[in-house]
């Protein structure tokens, strides 16, 4: 993969190729004044002015040329819409031939992720590297694609080769870059500390052995900030075993903890003024002899008995201790992301993060943070009607509710048992995958509801960017 900082760059007038952005009002008025070969090699290349169109303009020499593109608003451009040229134009430089890249800037890096790890058979590809004059933004939005990229790779990554040890390392590499502290309880040391993440992961094999991870950093004087990630590796479902279709995707299901992996990575990068907590609850749900039962009963760090109604649900189990442990502290904030039900995504498919907040005024600036950089939520309500789904006769609450009624709202109600009652709290309940590719947006793992989240945090302390 290209070094993404290499991809936009301050434009000191280097040679570079122009890019003349239109959109569909204005193409009549720009056809009609192209001289008519222009005109005639335009209509060659089918080029109608919609949005999402491109052309190739000759120009006097043997090797000059430029482009032309349609956008849906040449004035406001969002963050896709010079993803598709990223990915189709020939290797060099470019610059747009009037105005800002204004957001467009991360769609042209991302738009150039490639996931390439295992293949031997890709020829590389030579960079596509835009010129813009708008330089404070360029950092930013550098920033911004990094963090997009490390959702991708750690969510695409197999899970043979992206376990607890490796989402530990992953969490050791930001830390390292950052001046970060890290933390680890793991295997049998959790069962006292943490004995749902313990219960969780305790079948896999010794090498995957489950494990909490925790970076800190920032000042100790600022708002406490707790992000919280579902970290499970691979997710057979346990002793309720899944189908080989529902378990083909399941490497994907440490796609929270990739997530708050990389929001860590952009607030640190930010130097946003908070205090900086990150917890990662990572384990597999594997089967063997000592795989907890339906039926069990658990204990946790809150002190609550969980009766085991279904060992597929096990996220909200290692989130539940993860939870409690962040409460701890006295966060002014605590933010979790987790790949958690798949009724989530039959109520909102896969574009859209499923939504939980304890707080009226902290989800109504969540939802406009997303309309606002086109990363968009859907908030889904915490409906304290349905806490009676998770009754049990014998426990505190059970882990999975019959009837299959409201799964999302139920898991959210769990997770929100170990939640402070008077902190503020956000759930995202993501897909963290895209099954069908888009400008900028390949298929495989993604980041949904990262930017918004950014976004959110960066008015919420001050440094907006």
């Amino acid at each position: 993969m290209t070094d993404l900082a290499d991809l936009l760059k301050a434009d000191n007038q280097q040679p570079a190729r122009s890019i003349h952005l239109i959109d569909a009002k204005g193409f009549d008025t720009w056809l009609a004044a192209q001289p008519t070969p222009a005109r005639a090699i335009v209509a060659a290349q089918k080029f109608r002015g919609k949005a999402g169109e491109q052309a190739i303009l000759p120009d006097s020499g043997a090797d000059d040329w430029s482009v032309v593109a349609s956008v849906a608003d040449k004035n406001v451009l969002g963050p896709w819409c010079l993803a598709r040229l990223a990915e189709t134009l020939p290797e060099g430089s470019y610059r747009l031939a009037e105005g800002s890249i204004g957001a467009a800037g991360l769609g042209w890096l991302t738009g150039q992720y490639r996931f390439d790890r295992y293949r031997s058979d890709d020829a590389p590809t030579g960079p596509r590297v835009l010129l813009t004059g708008d330089v404070a933004r360029v950092d930013q939005t550098v920033q911004l694609a990094k963090a997009v990229a490390l959702v991708r790779d750690l969510v695409n990554t197999p899970a043979a080769d992206m376990g607890p040890p490796d989402l530990e390392k992953a969490a050791e590499s930001i830390a390292k870059s950052f001046g970060a502290t890290v933390t680890v309880t793991r295997g049998d040391a959790l069962e006292q500390g943490y004995p749902m993440i313990h219960a969780v992961g305790k079948a896999a094999d010794k090498a995957f052995a489950p494990r909490l991870i925790e970076l800190n950093w920032g000042d100790p004087a600022h708002p406490r900030l707790a992000l919280v990630g579902k970290g499970i590796c691979f997710d057979s479902g346990g002793l309720d075993i899944k189908p080989s279709s529902g378990m083909r995707l399941m490497k994907k299901d440490m796609g929270g903890a990739a997530h708050a992996l990389a929001l860590a990575q952009l607030v640190m990068a930010a130097r946003l003024p908070v205090r900086l907590h990150l917890l990662i609850a990572a384990a597999e749900n594997a089967i063997s002899g000592n795989a907890f039962r339906p039926g069990d009963i658990l204990q946790t760090r809150k002190g609550l008995s969980v009766e085991i109604g279904n060992t597929d649900a096990e996220g909200r189990l290692v989130l539940g201790d993860a939870l409690t442990r962040a409460g701890e502290d006295k966060p002014d904030l605590i933010i979790d992301f987790a790949t958690l039900t798949g009724a989530a995504r039959v109520a909102l498919g896969p574009d859209l993060p499923a939504l939980f907040a304890n707080d009226e005024a902290l989800a109504a600036q969540i939802a406009a943070a997303g309309t606002e950089v086109e990363d968009p939520t859907w908030r889904l309500p915490l409906w304290d009607g349905y806490a009676d789904m998770l009754k049990s006769d014998i426990a505190d609450i059970n882990n999975a509710g019959e009837g299959g009624f409201a799964g999302s709202i139920t898991a959210a109600l769990f997770l929100k048992r170990f939640v402070p009652d008077d902190t503020p709290w956000l759930h995202l309940d993501t897909f963290a995958w895209r099954p069908s590719p888009r400008p900028g947006r390949p298929k495989g793992g993604e980041a949904l509801g990262l930017r918004a989240v950014f976004r959110l945090l960066q008015q919420r302390y001050g440094r907006n960017g």
